[in-house]
């Protein structure tokens, strides 16, 4: 019995274009050649919450697909040794979950200069000496 999946590919924004059109046209023949694509959205590229492999964005893109666990198997083999692909995660979905939203617009909202990092203001409070008067 064939299962609806989501599979977000996260790719690395340091390869040229056309090594991320390859990626994606290959994972899209994988799952079309033992199941269905539902729904294909490029996200363009995002800002990470986190450094992946000192990368501060990635290119975001969602598949939803019907498949079965070889299919899955493939996948993952196939994605953890593709250049160009920072991260993956495929996810189950339940019967019945309607087609993903159109993605969001990043916040794309320019850092002032007069806008310090507060984390760093933060991490050197924390780390300052204590003035212990006894």
């Amino acid at each position: 019995m064939s299962h609806l999946y989501d599979l977000m590919l996260l790719l690395d924004p340091n390869v040229p274009e056309d090594r991320h059109t390859a990626v994606l046209e290959e994972v899209e023949s994988m799952i079309a050649a033992d199941g269905e694509v539902v729904v294909s959205q490029d996200w363009g590229s995002r800002r990470l919450a986190f450094e992946m492999d000192h990368r501060a964005e990635a290119g975001y893109h969602l598949f939803q697909f019907n498949g079965e666990n070889p299919l899955l198997e493939r996948l993952r083999h196939s994605l953890k040794i593709m250049d160009g692909v920072l991260r993956f995660r495929i996810i189950r979905l339940k019967a019945g979950t309607p087609p993903p939203a159109p993605p969001r617009e990043a916040s794309a909202r320019p850092r002032r200069e007069d806008e310090g990092d507060g984390r760093v203001a933060a991490r050197a409070a924390a780390d300052a000496p204590a003035d212990a008067e006894e």
